[in-house]
């Protein structure tokens, strides 16, 4: 079927993901991607650009990985599906041995799904449940502290957690009530030192534990970076200040790695890098390397154990999926995290992010780049209206948008989060395409802004 067909056809039956439908019907030039190879990707007509996105912050390899391929389809000739209820399989049982040698000591259990925002929700009802039937109980510990500007998804419960008004203020009647600090990267005190930028954020987390520890469930948020707020860094310290306050206060730390696990931030875990051990871990995105949607939350033997009793005891973990532990993804993981152990793998994601590094400090010069913020292969390049006045790109002039749209004319493809342009290219990325992406990107800021720099 030829590009205009598949375009018709797609305006005509398709609603597409955060987008605004009455602009992308209007649309001349809608990409309709047609196969893969490499961190490159190739349209109906055949155009070739490069993943700027990591097909949305997933993929790892980058695209037709043989060993990831051959994974899949030696899966195919036994069994594509069967229900995890009453039963298990193969791949699922290998994929959480693996899981639990490779994610902080203490994780030793797995529940699978099938994306991230659903490996939150079931974070949230275990940690809920499990205050619940405890001994003794503690019934009253029913309210979840949050960060402001996360974002865990897109469920009910999940957008609960987050704090993005754009995506969740019309949701609101909805949710349920959660408790929320400032997000540690918007203090006012940020340009100072990292010590006391660090304890005023802490201070205010601090009032809260104070005031409401003895109802706290868990502390729910992203470790180093929140994704879809704008890649906002925290300080560093906030991490393991926050798993103190929960060890002081009797508290369950969940931490979000379904954008940071999996080396995007230059080790295997983001919580690593202040040796912090969650009692709740999430994982989607990467799990995979991009193949098939797979999410796993991952708990402790000490959560799990609440969960033990009698059949009409009722402390059965109420939740599932049709396709939990699904054969193909398990297996797709499976041969995606054996390419992860090789050692090379975490060496090359970090020179990378050196470099990564390097080639954006120019950028920072721009007039209209007010700040770049990075860990590891995980960050964003924000833009500024007025960088003297400190004013912003109002939503509707979509300057993220436009710089993107740019990209995509020099064969790179992007996603903006409002006016910051996301910096996520597949961890598998060449030297050469990460010097080709910072050029486009760079390129394509001067272009929409209307600046030669």
């Amino acid at each position: 079927m030829n590009y205009k067909q598949l375009s018709n056809k797609d305006k005509k039956y398709l609603w597409h993901p955060f987008t605004q439908q009455q602009e992308w019907e209007r649309d001349r030039d809608i990409t309709v991607i047609t196969r893969g190879k490499g961190t490159y990707l190739y349209d109906a007509k055949g155009k070739k650009y490069l993943d700027g996105v990591s097909s949305l912050w997933c993929n790892v390899h980058g695209h037709q990985v043989p060993e990831i391929n051959k994974a899949i389809q030696k899966q195919l000739k036994k069994i594509a599906h069967s229900t995890m209820l009453g039963a298990s399989n193969e791949p699922a049982i290998l994929l959480a041995e693996k899981l639990v040698k490779m994610a902080p000591k203490g994780l030793t259990r797995v529940f699978y799904s099938d994306s991230g925002s659903e490996a939150n929700e079931i974070a949230m009802k275990m940690a809920f449940q499990y205050w619940q039937q405890t001994s003794p109980p503690r019934k009253s510990k029913n309210l979840f502290l949050t960060v402001r500007e996360g974002y865990h998804g897109d469920t009910v419960g999940s957008v609960s957690l987050g704090g993005i008004d754009l995506f969740h203020r019309i949701f609101g009647p909805l949710l349920f009530k959660t408790l929320k600090v400032k997000s540690p990267h918007q203090y006012p005190s940020r340009n100072v030192s990292n010590e006391n930028w660090l304890k005023d954020c802490v201070k205010e987390a601090e009032g809260v534990f104070r005031k409401f520890g003895s109802r706290l469930a868990a502390v729910h948020m992203e470790p180093l970076i929140e994704g879809a707020g704008g890649m906002l860094v925290h300080p560093w310290g906030y991490l393991k200040a926050i798993r103190k306050l929960c060890d002081k206060y009797n508290v369950l730390l969940i931490l979000d790695e379904v954008a940071t696990g999996f080396g995007r931030t230059g080790t295997m875990f983001a919580c690593e890098q202040e040796g912090v051990r969650p009692d709740i871990l999430c994982l989607a995105k990467n799990l995979t390397g991009g193949y098939l949607p797979l999410a796993a939350t991952l708990t402790t033997e000490k959560v799990y154990k609440a969960f033990l009793g009698k059949f009409e005891s009722g402390r059965t973990f109420f939740h599932g999926h049709t396709f939990t532990g699904n054969q193909l993804g398990c297996a797709a993981a499976l041969a995606n995290l054996e390419l992860m152990e090789k050692k090379i793998y975490l060496e090359d994601v970090q020179k990378k992010s050196e470099m990564l590094q390097d080639l954006l400090e120019p950028l920072i010069a721009h007039p209209h780049v007010s700040e770049i913020r990075l860990r590891g292969m995980m960050g964003g390049i924000e833009l500024i209206k007025d960088k003297k006045k400190k004013t912003t790109f109002p939503y509707e002039a979509k300057m993220g948008y436009r710089v993107c749209a740019e990209a995509k004319k020099l064969g790179v493809l992007l996603r903006p989060l409002g006016n910051v342009i996301v910096l996520m290219p597949p961890l598998g990325i060449s030297k050469g395409d990460l010097v080709k992406l910072i050029g486009v990107i760079s390129k394509s800021i001067h272009k929409a802004t209307g600046v030669r720099f």
